[in-house]
């Protein structure tokens, strides 16, 4: 029986295949440390051989809470040499959200960076399931180093396991609230590298990837690990909160190929060189763009400026990563695209019948990366998983050409004098006007409680103000007279996961 544990396509294949010397991942911050192939398979099987040692069996989990730093992959793929169940964490959340998580997923085994500890210490008190802290750096009181955790482990071969068993955990971001726990199989970190990364994206071993977006969720995961490591290529990692100038400095010093980020950073890197009037420096092939729809504007101002493509798409958690895009050869900003080549879409309305071209519906999709489900929400999963079918709780239409437009979450569409209004539309309009950089619309009520489109804009660099009767007036001519904000409130920023999403649950709340 062939051992179908993601861990042997990912890393032990490029030893066998003469990959052993080269490259895996090097960090762009701290240390600027690397970390070959061979030095990865190595490294993981000590990992493995550590968890073992310390009691660890099959599938209990073992939560990450860990930067963007070469013990990320060891850790991630040396528990699933183990069998283990690797939870990585979102590296950007409270001490409280932190507890509910490790409470729900029953982690035994915790690993933190050492910059997170005292975040994530609080987190702790009380917690009967974990039996083990290791800290990456120096060890604090009640915690172990990572140096000492794997200190005279043996190094233990990939145990076997098959493409549908349990491999790993993601949670989602919570955009829309608590986050859930995800729960992949082996097969799927395959199955989207077979797709997306060959087929869309067309990565190759001389590629060189950033990914701004971090390891800990689904689209960064795919950028930084999956599909690099399926044709033995090499991932810059960055430890470090990216801005326009530090990521701007890593696409001229590290030369990356492929480029990976969400709109708000490509809307703050585009609006920072326009103003700088410089050239900028970079070695980019191609760009994806994840997390939340890329405004057309963004678009076409940064391939003018920067020359290189931007292939917009949408996933989920729940798929593991994008199934619906442009492609380098067929890229209309201002759409998702078409399904990427294994996958299925359709739109449906209330009913759960196909809507008409045109008209608006819930985005479903099938394909091979499909969760298995949801931990502990059974409910939630029944209404998701449907099938072969997975709702994702997108809006939609098709255009005649075949291609998909955002139009919103389904809990962020409203009606205004009966017409269905998409928030992304009025946001597009918004980030049109040439001095605003980011936008979001939501629901308010007016003094009659009837229901009308609030706006939060956040302006660029350098404008001190402007009024909101021009921001009105601008997107009534855009869009038209029915779809304009009542009320324009100007912000500093908008609340985001560390995704990049905009949760505007958050701005419904204060209105």
């Amino acid at each position: 029986m062939t051992n179908e544990n993601a861990a042997v396509y990912f890393v032990d294949r490029h030893i066998d295949e003469g990959r052993g010397d080269k490259v895996a991942f090097r960090e762009a911050d701290g240390e600027k440390r690397a970390l070959t192939y061979g030095a990865l398979q190595e490294q993981a099987g000590r990992w493995a051989g550590a968890l073992h040692k310390h009691g660890v069996r099959r599938e209990e989990r073992v939560a990450m809470i860990v930067r963007d730093e070469l013990e990320f992959p060891v850790v991630f793929w040396g528990s699933l040499k183990a069998g283990a169940i690797p939870v990585p964490l979102n590296t950007l959340l409270s001490a409280s959200v932190y507890e509910a998580i490790l409470q729900d997923s029953r982690a035994s085994i915790l690993v933190v960076s050492k910059e997170l500890w005292e975040t994530v210490k609080p987190a702790l008190d009380g917690n009967r399931y974990l039996r083990t802290v290791v800290v990456v750096g120096d060890s604090p009181e009640g915690a172990e180093s990572y140096e000492d955790f794997v200190s005279d482990a043996e190094v233990e071969e990939t145990c076997d396991a098959s493409a549908d068993e349990l491999a790993f955990w993601l949670y989602s971001s919570g955009s829309t609230g608590t986050p859930k726990g995800v729960r992949h199989v082996h097969g799927s970190l395959k199955a989207t590298a077979d797709t997306f990364g060959a087929q869309v994206l067309g990565i190759r071993e001389e590629d060189t990837v950033f990914s701004v977006a971090k390891m800990f969720f689904a689209y960064g995961l795919g950028n930084a690990m999956s599909f690099p490591m399926s044709v033995g290529a090499t991932c810059v990692i960055f430890g470090g909160r990216p801005t326009p100038d530090s990521v701007s400095d890593i696409l001229a010093n590290e030369k990356p190929t492929v480029f990976c980020a969400v709109p708000t950073l490509y809307a703050g890197m585009v609006a920072a060189q326009e103003k700088s009037g410089e050239a900028p420096v970079h070695n980019v092939r191609i760009c994806t763009s994840a997390g939340e729809a890329l405004p057309r504007e963004v678009g076409e101002r940064w391939q003018k400026v920067w020359k290189a493509p931007i292939v917009d798409g949408v996933g989920s958690t729940e798929m593991l990563h994008i199934f619906l895009s442009n492609t380098p050869d067929d890229i209309v900003y201002g759409t998702s695209g078409k399904a990427v080549p294994g996958y299925e879409v359709k739109l449906v309305d209330e009913h759960d019948e196909d809507v008409a071209e045109g008209d608006v519906g819930e985005l479903l999709v099938r394909g091979p990366s499909a969760a298995e489900g949801y931990w502990n929400r059974r409910h939630k999963s029944q209404s998701t998983f449907q099938g072969h079918w997975t709702r994702t709780g997108d809006k939609y239409e098709r255009t005649p050409e075949g291609r998909y437009v955002y139009c919103g979450r389904t809990d962020d569409m409203f009606k205004v004098s009966g017409i269905w209004v998409s928030p992304f539309e009025v946001e597009q309009a918004l980030v049109d006007h040439p001095q605003i950089l980011e936008a979001a619309v939501v629901a308010r009520a007016d003094e009659k409680d009837l229901i009308k489109p609030a706006a939060f804009v956040v302006l660029k660099e350098g404008v001190a103000d402007l009024s909101a009767d021009d921001i009105k007036d601008f997107v009534k001519e855009k869009i038209g007279m029915w779809k304009y904000p009542r009320w324009v409130d100007v912000v500093d920023e908008l609340p985001k996961t560390a995704t990049g999403k905009i949760q505007r649950f958050k701005l419904r709340e204060g209105c």
